[in-house]
């Protein structure tokens, strides 16, 4: 694990978030130690095919989400991924840490999956920040945020973070949304799946990996309840992504950017698949119905009774309204409306308390980066 760990690092180190200056405001105008010497003339305009100043903004913006799923995507690796972690409970015998343990109750590959997504999270953000580079772009640099304090449990590497796990309102809305036929895009909204809020989905210290034996699952309630906070959050955050690649695809001037953007958008989607059978498999026997007994957090067997809304063997997306309701329903990612979708994207993490304890500096800097992007237009 510690070998994957600094492997991940040295990816999400190399970009970070635009280095040495900022996009300042939606026409990516020189910022205060962000942006250097500004784009190149390609990027100001249209010329010989290159990509426009809109669609580095898509791509810098993408970048910087990247690098911020990279790194809660490290941390639930280091902590719950595939690894040769020293077992923490009694039995000698045991080659997984309770938190890999509860995971796997959820899905038995659940911590080959987790080394997988980030190791896919890693290779975006590299891959985004090496072609900008390769067409005369800034990078994007989030390394000087890394400044939040993370996880001391056996595991974690003990770095500091750009993301906090340890404080999440989880937003578990898309559980119902994608159960639905009506579509955010023409205005309908959704309750909680499940009500998660002020929870940690990680272990925070080594006292986190004790609970209470229960007899329905390996391992303990507290662990488990933990490990079903990060399977819910798990698909909160790969439905964003897939969102927000489908509405920048609509965005994107350039066909080679294009690619880039609908290519990556197609492997977010594929993460969010898997990650509702995960999270659905928390909220059903053998795992639920069962009560953290040290947090008071409840996960009910959402078949009993059954309710369609959020019936858990649900894995694809439910056909919905879209474009207009009078058209067929169809089975879409949703939302994908483009207008302020990056902007919308920065709100959403921030309300999840992702970004808890960050600086003004680092709320400025996606915020501009956001609005650089979504001011982005296609053009003809």
């Amino acid at each position: 694990m510690k070998q994957l760990t600094e492997f991940l690092e040295r990816g999400a180190n190399r970009r970070s978030f635009l280095k040495n200056s900022v996009v300042a405001g939606a026409v990516a105008t020189v910022g205060a130690g962000i942006l250097g010497s500004g784009l190149p003339a390609f990027a100001q305009q249209t010329s010989g095919g290159a990509p426009t100043k809109g669609d580095i903004a898509i791509l810098q913006f993408l970048a910087a989400a990247e690098l911020i799923e990279s790194d809660l995507w490290i941390q639930y690796a280091e902590l719950g991924g595939i690894g040769d972690l020293p077992p923490i409970e009694v039995d000698p015998n045991e080659h997984l840490n309770p938190y890999q343990i509860a995971l796997s109750n959820l899905d038995g590959d659940g911590p080959q999956y987790i080394t997988s997504n980030t190791l896919d999270e890693v290779s975006h953000a590299t891959f985004l920040n090496a072609y900008l580079e390769s067409k005369g772009a800034e990078a994007v640099d989030l390394s000087k945020f890394a400044t939040l304090p993370g996880s001391t449990a056996k595991g974690s590497s003990g770095k500091l973070r750009i993301t906090n796990l340890m404080n999440l309102n989880v937003d578990t809305s898309w559980f119902v949304r994608y159960r639905s036929k009506a579509n955010p895009d023409l205005g309908a909204t959704f309750p909680q799946a499940i009500t998660l809020n002020g929870v940690t989905a990680i272990p925070r210290t080594d006292a986190d990996y004790i609970g209470t034996p229960n007899p329905n699952f390996k391992g303990n309630d507290h662990i488990q309840a933990i490990a079903n906070v990060a399977a819910f959050h798990f698909g909160t955050i790969e439905q964003g992504g897939s969102s927000l690649y489908s509405a920048m695809a609509q965005k994107a001037h350039n066909v080679e950017v294009l690619r880039i953007v609908v290519s990556i958008g197609g492997d977010e989607v594929a993460h969010f698949l898997e990650w509702v059978d995960f999270a659905g498999n928390g909220v059903q026997a053998p795992v639920a119905p069962f009560t953290d007994r040290r947090s008071g957090l409840t996960f009910p067997n959402f078949f009993a009774p059954l309710n369609p809304a959020i019936q858990p063997s649900l894995i694809f997306p439910v056909p919905c309204q879209f474009i207009n309701p009078s058209l067929p329903l169809c089975a879409v990612i949703r939302p994908t409306d483009p207008i302020g979708i990056a902007a919308n994207v920065v709100q959403f993490l921030t309300d999840m308390n992702l970004f808890s304890g960050q600086s003004s500096e680092f709320f400025d800097v996606l915020n501009n980066l956001a609005n650089a992007a979504d001011a982005a237009q296609r053009g003809f």
